[in-house]
């Protein structure tokens, strides 16, 4: 603590710098970023390379603007980041993070999608002596909640039920939820199919197989219908950077 002396004559104690610099990274620990991606802070996404698409500058600035807003003007909404691999997805979600943490002391949890599917069904083994509640609860409570590539395990009737209860635990407790998602932001396949013009069962089954599958499809339509009330959409469309700027190389 320091002590500040006010305009008036008082004198009043305020945290110091190293204060915050401890806050800031024991916040930082329990965010559980993987090492990889500590490094991708919004400082570092590029908009300017050479073919960008602009929808990575517009989402930069998205991105940016909801830094800004937190937590007052966001009212409990996250953000939604769509495209195709390699696009800058992840990149910018942790980016996001990292600067609601650094900037505005928010709690924050990295969750990969995958992985934290995988330790609730470990839960369910006694030799862990680790209960699905253990790992749940943080996910439920942090003030706000990353996960990466949601949709990417194959749907099913548990998948759909652990997704449900994550998001609308959340959704009921006003949490702010980032996403990102390789699939397109739509219906499940079938849904969309009702309205279009009747075809014969094996025309509509051969199109049905060869259709993208959406983010519909992997979390279900209910949930796909809540997060248009707990996330806005931000789109980013481009070539894969991985096989194109940050191509593996030696020397």
């Amino acid at each position: 603590m320091r002590i500040v002396r006010r305009p008036d004559g008082s004198q009043v104690a305020e945290p110091c710098d190293c204060q915050h610099e401890l806050r800031v990274a024991a916040l930082l620990k329990r965010a559980r970023i993987p090492p990889r991606y500590k490094h991708c802070n919004l400082q570092s996404f590029d908009t300017t390379f050479s073919g960008a698409d602009d929808s990575l500058r517009r989402a930069f600035l998205r991105a940016d603007q909801f830094v800004t807003a937190y937590p007052f003007d966001t009212g409990g909404k996250g953000l939604l980041f769509t495209g195709t691999m390699g696009v800058g997805k992840t990149h910018l979600a942790i980016g996001l993070l990292l600067a609601l943490i650094t900037e505005r002391g928010a709690q924050a949890l990295f969750c990969d999608y995958r992985e934290l599917l995988k330790q609730i069904q470990e839960s369910y083994n006694a030799a862990t002596q680790v209960t699905e509640l253990q790992v749940l609860r943080p996910v439920f409570q942090v003030e706000v909640l990353l996960i990466d590539d949601l949709g990417y395990i194959k749907p099913t009737e548990w998948v759909w039920d652990t997704v449900a209860l994550i998001l609308n635990a959340r959704y009921n407790a006003n949490k702010t939820t980032i996403i990102t998602t390789n699939y397109p932001n739509l219906a499940a396949k079938s849904l969309r199919s009702q309205e279009e013009p009747k075809i014969s069962r094996q025309q509509r089954q051969a199109e049905e197989a060869m259709r993208e599958e959406t983010l519909g499809d992997r979390i279900g339509d209910r949930m796909w219908s809540r997060l248009a009330e707990m996330c806005i959409e931000v789109r980013l469309e481009g070539t894969d950077l991985r096989q194109t700027v940050k191509r593996a190389r030696f020397g």
